[in-house]
């Protein structure tokens, strides 16, 4: 197996998708990176863009195209300043020219150079090419594949050597369920132990915690920026942003200027029942508001499903425990990225191979499991937490309205972030060694469930709800 990181799991980038814009883009990089080698890029005369498959049913609401046409720019996803790609697209489809890695100004005729087929590749869904021309009249084509996550890989899979030769090093090499338990009896050790033994075998304590911190960052201020921002989504569906009322509503007159301050603040506001739901859904909703507007996320796993794992990790700071510090959010990140692990190793994290199971299934039983742990459940009862968040996820479908990542998808983010509360909840009361289901039962079942499941749910916008309703109803 290859060897797969938190820091894997966990990716700084921009909205709305992982799988349609974080990973266009980052193929975009590649490309330039493998081109490179082998030619002058001032030489090169013309640049074509080919879409495929899902990345072309739902990519002008994903934003394929504009992330393509970045990743050829040479910007870096996770540091690009978000609040210039308005005018950056606009410039590019104004002056039909793209300057490519801000080597060499191309012709780049948006409608033209950027192509939508409907064919499926046969390795994956969602395939892009890209083809350069030079001077000398030669060419250079390279086709990817972004297999959710933010994930790029070709067929040839060149790194997968380097990565499982990796994996071979870790003390602990967990790509089960049941691997992570007997790692922990044997050793009689904590999860989060074993996990962090692993993730320092790749960076040291010091680069761990600088990471977890970056991500912690981005996670908190898109639920501060997502409470704090009105008006309509961009794309055309009219989709009011809602965290920002409802914001409104519980915080009051609480004083606050940071999102630290802010974070004290909420522990100071009304915590009944129905306030605490309410809370959990507005952080969920504000990150999917902020991903839904081509801002800066952090993909956990998925873009799509990126405001489940910041609103349980953000309850359990505000609400569950008053005192929660970065010791507890780099444990919560940690197990939460171990779990998501093995569903990407035994299962997928992709919504155009196995629905929204894939997506917000997953990120609900990362952050059952990271809650689980903080709550001080034991290995077996992490496990267990995680697969009652899977299971009731089973066979979740993906079908965007207009190929946006709005409706249904920010409001099942919400639901997915208060089920993993509650699957946290009743695996603390509960024996796992009596469980009948197991955490690797519920990934080989959603594996199987995803085979089975009709293309048209598979984020194509030719089912479900994409179907049912159109820009016309809204």
């Amino acid at each position: 197996m290859e060897v797969i990181s938190i820091f894997d799991m966990l990716k700084i980038g921009v909205g709305p998708s992982s799988s349609h814009t974080l990973g266009p883009w980052r193929a975009g990089n590649r490309f330039i990176l493998k081109a490179k080698r082998k030619f002058d890029l001032k030489e090169c005369t013309s640049l074509q863009v080919e879409l495929y498959g899902s990345l072309s049913l739902t990519g002008i609401g994903h934003a394929t195209d504009i992330a393509s046409a970045l990743g050829l720019v040479g910007y870096d996803p996770t540091t690009y300043p978000t609040e210039n790609l308005d005018a950056e697209i606009a410039e590019i489809k104004a002056r039909e020219v793209l300057n490519f890695n801000g080597e060499v100004e191309v012709p780049f005729v948006w409608t033209e150079n950027i192509r939508f087929n409907r064919e499926f590749l046969p390795y994956h869904p969602n395939a892009v090419t890209f083809k350069a021309t030079f001077q000398n009249g030669k060419t250079f084509k390279e086709t990817f594949y972004s297999i959710g996550g933010g994930f790029v890989v070709q067929e040839e899979r060149k790194r997968a050597k380097e990565k499982k030769e990796l994996f071979q090093q870790f003390p602990f090499q967990v790509t089960k369920g049941a691997d992570l338990l007997r790692f922990c009896k044997e050793e009689n050790k904590t999860a989060y132990d074993i996990i962090l033994t692993n993730e320092l075998t790749l960076r040291s304590q010091e680069e761990i915690d600088k990471g977890i911190q970056d991500v912690w960052k981005v996670m908190l201020d898109s639920m501060y920026l997502g409470c704090h921002t009105e008006g309509i989504l961009p794309g055309g569906l009219k989709v009011e942003r809602r965290a920002f009322a409802t914001h409104n509503k519980l915080i009051g007159n609480v004083p606050y200027s940071t999102p630290e301050e802010w974070l004290s603040s909420i522990r100071q506001t009304e915590v009944a029942f129905r306030q605490i739901l309410k809370w959990v859904s507005c952080f969920a909703l504000a990150v999917n508001e902020v991903n839904a507007s081509l801002g800066r996320i952090v993909t956990a796993p998925t873009n799509g499903s990126a405001g489940v794992i910041p609103a349980v990790l953000m309850y359990y700071l505000c609400i569950e425990n008053h005192s929660g510090n970065f010791e507890h959010i780099r444990e919560f990140l940690l197990v939460a990225g171990q779990v998501g692990s093995i569903f990407k190793q035994g299962a997928t994290i992709s919504a155009a191979m196995g629905g929204c199971q894939a997506e917000i299934g997953v990120s609900s039983a990362m952050a059952a499991a990271g809650l689980t742990s903080l709550l001080g459940g034991n290995p077996g009862q992490i496990l267990m937490a995680a697969e009652i968040a899977m299971e009731h996820h089973l066979g979740l479908t993906c079908d965007p309205i207009a190929g946006l990542v709005q409706v249904p998808c920010i409001e099942r983010n919400a639901m997915g972030a208060i089920k993993a509360i509650q699957a946290a909840e009743m695996a603390i009361d509960g024996d796992a060694e009596k469980a009948k289901v197991s955490l690797d039962s519920v990934v080989q079942t959603m594996w199987q469930t995803a085979q089975d499941m009709n293309r048209k749910y598979k984020e194509t916008s030719e089912g479900g709800l994409a179907v049912a309703v159109g820009l016309s109803d809204c």
